[in-house]
């Protein structure tokens, strides 16, 4: 889709003496820490970062500056919209303000937890990162306040749901529902959630000995017969008993033992109400061990499920992630392990499909796009961590905002030249990759995209430049060339600079706020440019 030139933008620009100010403040730095876990200007695809007071400086500082309910505010609405690429930091965030020795702070740290830390691995990953803070920061840990913050998480949670989430994720990071408990002397608000206190502090038989005789609510009385229920299935060794017990009561692989899964009607029991999610991730395995076996009923269950319209928009599955998935099972075999399968033909198939259909669950920024794709180079390396090649990387990406942005332009620029590409909604990511790698190769100049912008008097919000070389011949730099683009147009630019085999090193070293760097590819990346577009880090 050509980029309007006559599109407003959203942004405001702000000047002085005519130039533009574009400073990354500490709320910025904050921002981006929050959205990936780094204060710079660099998103590294698949990197798991470690926190601490040294790497989080800007958080630091605005605590100092009096702004602690402010940031706790940000740290809400970057985990409740999600706006975080990962939500570790905001954990490690919100955990950090609770260590505060300022009261407000404090206080509004522990009010969010609940609303931050929807489930128990979340909980348990704030507890470690207290613990850890408690070293360098010198302060006390199991205090009334973080007593009470936890006896609110468990008080507030449904009682039904509540149960099931004991039973799925027992422990994380070396904690467990049991620490919490007695370590916060939760009193608890109402009989169920203190049936629940009793199983996990007390175990089942303490339980049925306590409530046996008892006249009990009916809410008391659905959690003992669930618990019941999860106690059953966990002793069991009857396959037929364990499947009806998956049938009626909806019970998760999580909540099973390892030797249930290796039968494969225990897993075409968990299918039928398995989540989106969970399914995709387990396709090879499932595959594999003959659970998916070709023209099967259960495969055919799995194709109807992956392409069914309102399973898809009720998971709110990217496409990206659906690319990912399908690109792995189309490989045969894991990252770890020794899983291997013969990937079945009607899986793919619905898994294609799949993909085209889930572009509705991308929600669009309403920012003017020029997606550029460097051609100079071979396309046909794979983007770290993944199984794509860095040439399906870019169709897909130039095909999810050609799809779902109205104003967007997608070049390929090689050797001096650039040449737009005509992206239409009905082409298939097979057609736009031979639609990109048809021009010839030759020297990268990175700077041509936004050149071009600049010749064909277009205004642009965001340019994305995907490419696999970060070094070229050329003694322009794109962020200078981005001035002079602002200049021009007067428009608010923002540079997105994206090596698509880069493992963690920036294509462009900036102070300028309007410029990030990409390293790698993955679902996270997508997530940090809608952010970047809507002026949020």
């Amino acid at each position: 889709m050509e980029t309007s030139g006559s599109a407003t933008s959203n942004h405001t620009l702000t000047s002085t003496g005519g130039s533009c100010l574009w400073d990354v403040s500490n709320k910025v730095k904050f921002c981006r820490f929050l959205c990936y876990g780094s204060e710079g200007d660099i998103y590294t695809a698949r990197e798991e970062g470690c926190f601490s007071l040294e790497n989080s400086g800007a958080l630091v500082s605005m605590l100092e500056d009096g702004r602690g309910v402010e940031v706790v505010e940000e740290i809400k609405k970057f985990s409740r919209d999600g706006q975080a690429a990962r939500l570790a930091p905001s954990i490690f965030a919100l955990a950090l303000c609770s260590q505060h020795e300022e009261l407000n702070t404090r206080q509004a740290a522990f009010k969010a937890l609940r609303e931050v830390c929807r489930d128990p691995a979340h909980l348990f990953c704030f507890i470690q990162y207290k613990k850890e803070l408690k070293r360098g920061m010198k302060c006390g840990m199991w205090g009334r306040a973080l007593r009470n913050a936890l006896s609110h998480w468990y008080n507030e949670q449904d009682a039904l749901c509540l149960a099931a989430a004991v039973t799925k994720c027992k422990q994380r990071e070396g904690w467990s529902h049991l620490d919490l408990l007695r370590l916060s002397h939760i009193k608890p608000s109402k009989d169920a959630i203190a049936l629940i206190s009793k199983y996990v502090t007390k175990g089942w038989k303490e339980v049925q000995l306590a409530y046996a005789d008892k006249e009990n609510s009916e809410e008391v009385v659905r959690v003992l017969s669930y618990l019941e229920v999860a106690e059953k299935v966990r002793h069991s060794c009857d396959e037929t008993e364990v499947i009806n017990l998956i049938e009626e009561h909806g019970l998760e692989r999580d909540q099973l033992l390892t030797n249930h899964l290796k039968s494969k009607e225990v897993w075409r029991a968990l299918l039928k109400e398995m989540p989106l999610h969970s399914l995709l991730n387990s396709l090879g395995k499932m595959t594999s061990n003959k659970v998916l076996a070709p023209g099967s009923s259960a495969t055919l269950t799995v194709c109807e499920r992956i392409q069914c319209d309102t399973v898809l928009k009720k998971a709110k599955i990217h496409p990206f992630s659906i690319l990912l998935t399908l690109e792995n099972y189309k490989r045969g075999h894991g990252y770890r392990g020794k899983t291997k399968w013969e990937p079945d033909i009607s899986v793919l198939k619905a898994m294609d499909s799949a993909f085209y259909k889930s572009f509705l669950n991308v929600e669009p920024t309403g920012k003017r796009f020029v997606v550029a794709v460097d051609v100079s180079t071979s396309l046909s390396s794979l983007v770290p961590g993944t199984s794509i090649s860095t040439a399906v990387a870019a169709a897909a990406i130039t095909m999810i905002f050609a799809r779902t942005e109205v104003h967007t332009q997608v070049l390929a620029y090689s050797e001096g030249a650039v040449f737009p590409c005509s992206i239409s909604a009905d082409m298939t990511l097979a057609e736009t990759t031979v639609e990109l790698v048809k021009i010839p190769s030759g020297s990268t100049d990175c700077t041509l995209p936004i050149t071009w912008a600049m010749e064909e008097d277009k205004s642009v919000d965001m340019f994305i430049i995907l490419t696999n070389n970060p070094l070229w011949g050329f003694a322009a730099s794109p962020v200078e060339t981005l001035k002079k683009h602002r200049q021009t147009t007067g428009a608010n630019s923002k540079l997105v600079m994206c090596g698509l085999t880069s493992i963690g090193h920036a294509i462009t070293d900036t102070p300028d706020r309007g410029v990030l760097n990409i390293c790698g590819f993955d679902l996270g990346a997508l997530n940090v440019i809608c952010n970047f577009a809507r002026d949020l880090i």
